[in-house]
C-alpha cells in the first residue's frame, strides 16, 4: 500500500501522465549524466572564467532531452547552489560571500535550460574540445 501512494504520489509531484513516466525517467537520467559531463569537463578543463559556460551547457544539454532531462537539470542545478551557499556559511561566515556568484551560476543555468546558446558564456580561448 504504501509503495502504491508513494508511486501516485510521484506521479502528482512530476506531473508525469501513466503513458510517459518511463520516457520522463529515461530523460531525467540521461539529463543527469549531461550534467555530470558538463562538471567533469569543467574539473578536465580547469579553464579560469569558463564556470558559467559550463553551467549553460549542462543545462542545455540536459533540457534537450524533453521534459525529464529539464526537470533533472533544475533538481541538480538547485540542489548544487543550496550546498554552495551552506558550505558558505562554514567556511566565510555569514558575509554573503558567493552570493552573486551564486546568482550568475544560477542566471547561467535558467539560460541553458531555456535553449538559448550555451556559447554566449563561452570564454576566449577555452579549447574547442569543451
Amino acid at each position: 500500500m504504501k509503495l502504491s501512494t508513494g508511486i501516485i504520489f510521484c506521479f502528482l509531484i512530476l506531473g508525469v501522465s501513466s503513458q510517459r513516466w518511463a520516457s520522463f525517467l529515461k530523460e531525467a537520467g540521461q539529463g543527469a549524466k549531461d550534467m555530470w559531463r558538463a562538471y567533469s569537463d569543467m574539473r578536465e578543463a580547469n579553464y579560469k572564467n569558463s564556470d558559467k559556460y559550463f553551467h549553460a551547457r549542462g543545462n542545455y544539454d540536459a533540457a534537450q532531452r524533453g521534459p525529464g532531462g529539464a526537470w533533472a537539470a533544475k533538481v541538480i542545478s538547485d540542489a548544487r547552489e543550496n550546498v554552495q551557499r551552506v558550505t558558505d556559511l562554514f567556511k566565510h561566515g555569514d558575509s554573503g560571500h558567493g552570493v552573486e556568484d551564486s546568482r550568475a551560476d544560477q542566471a547561467a543555468n535558467a539560460w541553458g535550460r531555456s535553449g538559448k546558446d550555451p556559447n554566449h558564456f563561452r570564454p576566449r580561448g577555452l579549447p574547442d574540445k569543451y
